[in-house]
């Protein structure tokens, strides 16, 4: 009986992404079917932007300290509710990193599917990108709902090591 409500309630969290929404931008290879996730709706967050209709830009670096830790800066930004910034990020470290831009609750739903599955971490998604070290890129967004969203990156290990920020939307 315990396995089946297990298993019943791993159905219905791995189902919390597709009911919210896509996370989503360029980020690899086609990371949702591997993990059952449908990023094609908006999500909590908001959803991809048109890059005509942003007025400024987010520029967030991506990189390893000396002491071990892995960061974003800044960690935080704020924007306005239905604002549409291009967030510019560039990979200054020497390993790969992600940006994964969702709630708190889906980004670690989201890290726990990737600790389980390590080889299928490249993904595509409007609300991310992977990018390898010296790379940049960007992603458009409109953030439709007010409240706190997390930045992240999911891969195995980073975010333990310090790599998830705040997006404040007012």
């Amino acid at each position: 009986m315990r396995a089946v409500f297990v298993g019943a309630a791993m159905v219905f969290a791995m189902s919390i992404p597709a009911i919210s929404g896509p996370s989503g931008g360029s980020h690899g290879s086609d990371h949702g079917a591997g993990h059952g996730m449908d990023h094609s709706a908006m999500m909590t967050a908001g959803m991809p932007g048109n890059k005509a209709e942003a007025r400024r830009a987010i520029r967030v670096k991506m990189k390893e300290t000396d002491d071990g830790e892995m960061i974003f800066t800044p960690n935080s930004f704020n924007v306005k509710k239905g604002e549409t910034v291009r967030i510019k990020i560039s990979n200054r470290g020497e390993l790969e990193h992600e940006f994964v831009l969702d709630t708190r609750e889906n980004n670690q739903i989201h890290k726990e599917l990737m600790a389980k599955r390590p080889d299928e971490n490249a993904h595509q998604m409007p609300n991310a990108i992977t990018l390898q070290p010296g790379e940049k890129g960007e992603i458009v967004w409109t953030f439709s709902n007010a409240g706190e969203f997390e930045f992240a990156c999911l891969i195995l290990g980073h975010y333990e090591s310090g790599m998830f920020g705040t997006a404040s939307v007012s």
